[in-house]
């Protein structure tokens, strides 16, 4: 009891039920049994009582024959009939019951136990027979039947009840013989639930191998011990469970490429700059009396490195920031068409330098409910580079429009454009589509990454539509209403 009381209090008591081949096991056990119980309930007791309905019907027959030779014989005022009084005694000793004959006057005249013979009887279903309420019998505790029939004497115009018959039959040799089925019926019962036990055991042990499978195998890639896809057919949920595994298993592939691929990214990122300062350093360390126009190139050259190795870091924060949970997000209720405004007033100078022209254009006042500073970086980011991979004389056009649900930032250019093959990797961190002049024009080849992560922290959408040599077009799509998940 100890130990059952620690199992409550720790909830560990039905924590079995919990395991889906306890279920089956269950569920196939439940399926024997109750059709057992059913037919030990329904057909048993059903049989009880058919055959004593059965019984009484056939006596009553027999009885009603046997009063119509009362009749017949006149036994009723003359009881000395040898053969009405063998009837009697057949009828008593074949069903192990008792007859007795009833007149008018509730004597009995025949008793077939000659115990009662001229005694008077009086009984409520005797009275009501003998004034013509017809037969009655019924089922006694004690273990007989008890039958009553009317001794009619039938004249042209009616029929006159002049006697009774009362029979009581014994059922005890139902009774025995239904204690005998029941109890083979117990015997065969308790066989069946031994059987359906195995059955059970075998059959929830076969259903859950496949699921056993599975979960061999994703210990063994959890362990390490395989990377090999699962393949379980047994059943279509243990496919469809592999399939999303082998999806999962896949995705994991991705990313650890993807991990592997960003830190060798980021240590040459990071290595290039230092590298260039060491060899600046190194040529002046060299030259014992360089002249001071020359330390003064180097020093500029080593502060251009320092600069860029300072975006570089920076931009990997931002990019660190933006790839953490929604936790993060400072949201707030802001005027789109100012924040667009100020970024364009930001990066007007340049775009002067540059000699880009840069074109607002609000559809309509649009307010929602962003991160400002993650959401300004993004498309800072945007038209930025828009403003870079452009043309002298060129445009980059900033178009603001709102729907009952969405409001969209269109940022299109008149630039270079972006090839084909290169679309779908613009937003994989240090891509560069043109790495030959990616120092001239400089960044880090994180910023559409850092982008694309600010805009999926808003639950929204990016997409590109560019043709070399004409212009490219960056679609945003952000909710109204942040939706925080």
């Amino acid at each position: 009891m100890a130990k059952l009381w620690k199992k409550m209090k720790k909830g560990k008591l039905f924590e079995g039920f919990r395991s889906l081949k306890t279920r089956i096991f269950c569920i196939i056990m439940a399926a024997g049994i109750v059709p057992c119980v059913v037919l030990h309930v329904g057909i048993l007791e059903r049989y009880l009582d058919n055959t004593i309905t059965t019984r009484t019907n056939e006596v009553q027959t027999q009885v009603k024959i046997i009063a119509d030779h009362l009749i017949t014989y006149n036994y009723m005022f003359d009881n000395s009939s040898d053969v009405v009084n063998a009837e009697l005694s057949q009828l008593s000793n074949l069903y192990d019951g008792r007859v007795l004959v009833v007149n008018g006057s509730l004597k009995i005249i025949k008793d077939t136990y000659g115990v009662s013979e001229g005694k008077t009887i009086i009984s409520e279903a005797i009275i009501k027979c003998l004034k013509g309420d017809g037969a009655s019998n019924s089922l006694k505790d004690a273990g007989y039947i008890e039958i009553i029939v009317p001794i009619e004497e039938k004249s042209e115009e009616k029929a006159h009840v002049v006697g009774v018959m009362l029979t009581s039959v014994s059922t005890d040799s139902i009774t025995n013989g239904y204690e005998y089925i029941q109890s083979r019926a117990f015997l065969l019962e308790i066989l069946a639930m031994v059987v359906i036990f195995g059955i059970a055991l075998l059959l929830s042990r076969k259903m859950l191998k496949p699921f056993e499978k599975i979960t061999d195998a994703i210990n063994d890639v959890k362990n390490g011990f395989t990377d090999e896809e699962i393949s379980v057919t047994d059943y279509i949920e243990t496919e469809h469970i592999g399939d999303a595994f082998n999806q999962m298993m896949g995705r994991m592939k991705v990313l650890d490429n993807s991990r592997q691929e960003f830190v060798s990214n980021v240590s040459h990122e990071l290595k290039t700059p230092l590298a260039s300062m060491k060899v600046l350093a190194d040529s002046l360390i060299l030259q014992e009396d360089a002249p001071a126009e020359l330390y003064r190139e180097f020093m500029l050259d080593i502060a251009e490195e320092i600069d860029r190795e300072n975006k570089i870091i920076t931009d990997l924060l931002s990019l660190v920031k933006m790839t953490r949970t929604s936790a993060d997000m400072n949201v707030e209720t802001v005027d789109m068409n100012a924040v667009l405004e100020l970024l364009l007033k930001r990066l007007g100078p340049i775009a002067t330098r540059a000699e880009v022209k840069l074109i607002f254009e609000s559809r309509r006042p649009v307010s929602a409910e962003i991160d400002e500073t993650k959401l300004t970086l993004a498309l800072s980011n945007l038209v930025e580079n828009a403003i870079k991979y452009n043309v002298k004389g060129g445009w980059v056009k900033v178009i603001l429009d709102a729907d009952h649900q969405y409001f969209t930032v269109e940022v299109s250019d008149s630039g270079v454009g972006i090839p084909q093959e290169s679309i779908q990797h613009i937003y994989e961190r240090f891509y560069r589509v043109d790495k030959s002049h990616s120092k001239e024009i400089g960044g880090t080849g994180l910023g559409l990454a850092i982008t694309r992560s600010a805009i999926l922290m808003h639950r929204g959408s990016i997409n590109v539509n560019s043709e070399e040599g004409v212009g490219t077009i960056f679609t945003v799509k952000i909710p109204l209403t942040y939706i925080a998940l």
